[in-house]
């Protein structure tokens, strides 16, 4: 009996010792769930501590900026230094962070910048910005209509749908594609952080006058109000019926004017000529896999609704630092103020009863939402004082009706 028990005894060790040797393999990709933020891409992370713990954060995922961003607080939490000013370029930076239980490698990440307020830009939950500079080193996948993003070693994932040639900036990550826009070819940069696209002035200006049956309209409202800059109210916003990639089209997007010192800024950081960026509005109906090994973009179209319009309270809003939101601009429709009663410099409080102060840019608009005829009550600061005014949801940049290339007719807009 006791050489049995021996026996057994020296299996159990045994087998103990094999599973202690047996070496961990990291996983090679992981899939968690998005939240679909003003069209951008937020997803949670986590950074791993010394006593075995992690600390949980958002982050905006932006294939369109190859900077990376931090708030102060996160960092104070992880317990690195703070920097002084956010024009500060060299703010620390943990060396990795998890997604899922994927290790992302922040290291080739030299310049960060860090911001003092809660997160890292007005009206945005994320405490941290994931940027192309690190994402162009892996597989993406972002699945608009089933809310999910994907990340992998590179050169790792097969992907799905049809392909797009594109270029990519060795250093910055950022992806170049070459486009068509009523008949015409242009570079446009390609940028899922932005909730629409972004288009040289002098061209959304000449595209209005040359095809007059496109909707448009002055004034960022819904989607094609980004970050409260002081421009927007005065943005030309167009309803482009199709754009074309190489043997692929996106249909009803929406153009918005790029401010030229922008656009200068942002060709001298992409080192190309650029019309723009192509933005996140075009992408809801599809899975979108970006192969930078490959320098190709893969789009599998998942549905086919397509929004009859932008059915909006037509007001273009200021995310403040304080969490706050002010009216900067009014849209007109049909020729008169689409909501009369609110003024510029308003701060808008809540909507119906639910609060906007302290939500994010996606929050605000939910609430600004509905079916055209809907009215909404805003709760409303003004000197002071708090007022209620009446709100209309008016629908705005109609889609139109595109037809199959083999028998094209002329665009029509659809009723509003």
């Amino acid at each position: 009996m006791k050489s049995v028990s021996a026996f057994f005894a020296a299996m159990v060790l045994t087998s103990g010792l094999a599973a202690q040797s047996t070496p961990v393999t990291a996983p090679s990709s992981a899939t968690v769930p998005v939240t679909l933020d003003h069209n951008r891409v937020i997803i949670d992370v986590y950074f791993p501590q010394n006593d075995g713990t992690r600390i949980r954060t958002r982050a905006w995922v932006d294939p369109g900026d190859p900077e990376i961003s931090i708030t102060r607080a996160l960092q104070k939490k992880l317990g690195l230094a703070v920097t002084a000013t956010s024009d500060d370029k060299q703010a620390a930076i943990p060396k990795e962070l998890l997604i899922g239980d994927f290790k992302l490698d922040l290291s080739p990440v030299k310049k960060a910048k860090s911001f003092e307020e809660g997160s890292i830009a007005p009206g945005s939950s994320a405490s941290i910005k994931l940027p192309s500079s690190i994402l162009r080193n892996y597989d993406v996948v972002i699945d608009y209509p089933n809310r999910e993003f994907t990340i992998a070693s590179a050169a790792t994932l097969r992907f799905e749908g049809t392909p797009v040639k594109t270029s990519v900036g060795p250093d910055t990550g950022l992806i170049q594609v070459e486009s068509t826009i009523a008949g015409e070819k242009h570079t446009a940069s390609f940028d899922p952080g932005t909730t629409v696209s972004l288009i040289s002035g002098e061209l959304v200006s000449k595209w209005h006058k040359s095809h007059s049956q496109w909707p448009s309209m002055n004034g960022g409202v819904g989607p094609a109000n980004l970050w409260g800059w002081p421009d927007e109210p005065n943005w030309l916003v167009l309803r482009i019926p199709e754009l074309k990639l190489e043997g692929f089209s996106f249909i009803n997007g929406l153009a918005a004017t790029f401010p030229q010192d922008y656009l200068d800024w942002f060709q001298k950081r992409a080192g190309v000529p650029s019309i723009g960026v192509i933005g996140a509005d075009v992408l809801q109906n599809y899975r979108v896999g970006i192969d930078y090994a490959h320098s190709t973009i893969y789009f599998r179209q998942l549905s086919k609704y397509t929004p009859p319009g932008v059915d909006v309270v037509g007001l273009t809003l200021s995310p403040e630092a304080d969490g706050r939101y002010k009216i900067i601009g009014i849209a007109d429709y049909h020729g008169t103020r689409s909501v009369p009663d609110a003024k510029v410099a308003d701060i808008l409080l809540a909507v119906d009863n639910a609060r906007v102060t302290g939500g994010t840019m996606g929050q605000a608009w939910s609430l600004l939402g509905g079916a055209p005829g809907d009215v909404r009550t805003l709760s409303l600061e003004r000197g002071g004082q708090q007022v209620t005014v009446k709100a209309t949801v008016r629908r705005f940049l109609p889609t139109v009706t595109v037809k199959p290339a083999a028998n094209r007719k002329p665009i029509h807009a659809r009723k509003p």
